[in-house]
């Protein structure tokens, strides 16, 4: 079946996943619509709620600390009377108990909405106040994974330093044994496991968290694909704040390197933004709702059904990337459009498409740029900011390794045997490798969704693009020069190393000295 199993770790990163669950439980079709070309057991389990119903909950963990949840509760409808079954069994006291219990937060308007089948509100930046105020899904209890040894936005023990994460987790492990516990019983349910994609922040604690979690999953399981979306908070800072978060990041960077099959660092706010997008930098909401789109994008046609000719595997894209494994740390891009006419023509009012698909390469176009990334409106890779501790990467023209492209209610190819012969002439020598997924599902712009993107109606084309190249070097080379400033002489030594090492994994068999400067 080749299912996928989330991990998310973190404030943004929950954020995004509750965009990207509310995307995914937007594909359902039911009795008497044309079905949807998403495969919904990739994502979703099956199971009996407390009534006796089949439910269907996502294949999630959601990790987030203390306070962070607001009005979602392990408990829920789906399996509120069944959690209390289990609580009152599990009793071994027979005196009396005073249960004390701290003043619950209100449910958004919005929640009452949804709750009551009613009509929902418009959100807005200050009607959201947790992830939780827009999410629109039962999670199974053992999704909800709360950390009480700290909690958000304390400023006595703020969940700041990469090593306080890394230290959580060892403590953690030894207590219950965190993939036993929480991991394994997603795992087992699984036919044929296609692979993990993981949600988390890498500038703060984290980083240390998710880093030591995927170790443990590598030595538990092997190898296997494993996709990590690094999270990075945009928003200008004081410069010491600014040190700690760039050494977290190069510390996340090394430590994931090792475990993970890719590695998409992603900023909450790139550096320059598109005229169409309209974004608030200080909400969560409106930030985590850019970086969805990518996501959802980007990993569409690992969740299509087996009979769509537009479907691929994680395993198939990492071909395409990795160029034998040795470049993981890949650079994200993104264009949003609004949908073409014949896209328009295929998409139904409830937000599915039509089947027609083409899985195809890069244009001839797209092949013949060797030397440029593809051309994308949001560059999401972060970029230190190497000037503020005096520090500059010298810039130059960009030789692009390989490149996955997503395609969602763009024109079709005119020529299709001219694109695909193209890519395969590229293949074979020594241009880039490349490879384009089409599809006419459009992104759909649900009442949960901030409006971001100044387009009339509810879908959006999208062009999504992942891509290995020298410009993921120069920032690497970047933040290990920060990295030298800011980290401890212990430790400093093995980690500028390794991202020395990292770095010259996308210099070999390219030397182009003489565009240095050019930019």
């Amino acid at each position: 079946m080749h299912e996928l199993v989330t991990l998310q770790f973190g404030q943004q990163a929950n954020y995004i996943g509750t965009h990207y669950w509310n995307t995914q439980e937007s594909y359902f079709t039911y009795a008497g619509q044309e079905e949807s070309p998403v495969n919904h057991d990739i994502s979703f389990r099956a199971g009996i709620g407390a009534n006796g119903d089949d439910t269907y909950t996502p294949r999630t963990l959601i990790y987030d600390l203390k306070g962070a949840f607001g009005t979602l509760r392990r408990e829920n409808a789906l399996y509120e009377l069944q959690q209390e079954e289990q609580l009152s069994q599990r009793g071994i006291w027979s005196g009396a108990t005073v249960p004390l219990r701290l003043s619950s937060i209100a449910p958004s308007r919005y929640q009452q909405a949804l709750d009551q089948g009613t009509e929902a509100p418009r959100l807005a930046t200050d009607t959201v106040r947790f992830w939780s105020d827009y999410n629109h899904l039962f999670y199974h209890p053992r999704s909800i994974v709360q950390l009480n040894e700290y909690e958000l936005s304390s400023t006595l023990m703020p969940f700041e330093q990469w090593s306080s994460g890394e230290e959580l987790f060892v403590s953690l492990d030894r207590e219950h044994d965190l993939l036993d516990r929480d991991l394994r019983p997603f795992l087992e349910e699984c036919d044929q496991l296609q692979g993990l994609q993981v949600l988390t922040g890498i500038d703060d604690a984290w980083g240390g968290f998710a880093a030591k979690y995927l170790e443990r999953i590598s030595d538990d399981l092997g190898k296997g694909c494993r996709w990590v979306f690094g999270l990075q908070d945009g928003k200008r800072t004081t410069r010491q704040r600014q040190m700690l978060q760039t050494a977290n990041v190069a510390q996340s960077l090394l430590a994931i390197n090792g475990t993970a099959s890719m590695h998409l660092p992603m900023t909450s706010l790139p550096t320059s933004l598109p005229a169409y997008v309209s974004l608030d930098a200080e909400s969560k909401w409106h930030t985590s709702a850019l970086q969805a789109a990518i996501i959802e994008s980007i990993t569409l046609p690992t969740r299509l059904r087996r009979h769509e000719p537009g479907r691929a595997s994680f395993d198939m894209l990492e071909t395409t990337l990795s160029n034998e494994g040795n470049r993981r740390v890949a650079a994200a891009g993104l264009t949003v459009t609004e949908p073409s006419d014949e896209a328009a023509e295929g998409v139904q009012s409830n937000g599915h498409h039509d089947t027609r698909m083409t899985n195809g390469h890069a244009t001839a176009a797209e092949d013949s740029a060797e030397d440029e990334t593809p051309k994308l409106d949001i560059n999401f890779f972060p970029n230190p900011d190497t000037t503020a501790v005096g520090l500059r990467t010298p810039g130059r023209r960009t030789h692009t390794f390989s490149s996955v492209t997503t395609l969602r209610g763009q024109p079709e190819p005119t020529d299709d045997s001219t694109s695909i012969e193209a890519s395969y002439r590229n293949r074979m020598g020594e241009g880039p490798r490349t490879a384009t997924y089409r599809s006419h599902l459009l992104f759909p712009a649900l009442s949960s969704y901030p409006f971001i993107f100044r387009f009339d109606g509810t879908s959006f084309g999208i062009k999504a693009s992942v891509s290995t190249n020298t410009a993921v070097a120069d920032r690497i080379r970047g933040i290990e020069g920060i990295a030298r400033r800011s980290v401890g002489i212990v430790e400093r030594e093995n980690l500028c190393d390794g991202l020395v090492t990292m770095a010259e994994e996308y210099e070999e068999g390219w030397s182009d000295d003489e565009d240095y400067g050019e930019e």
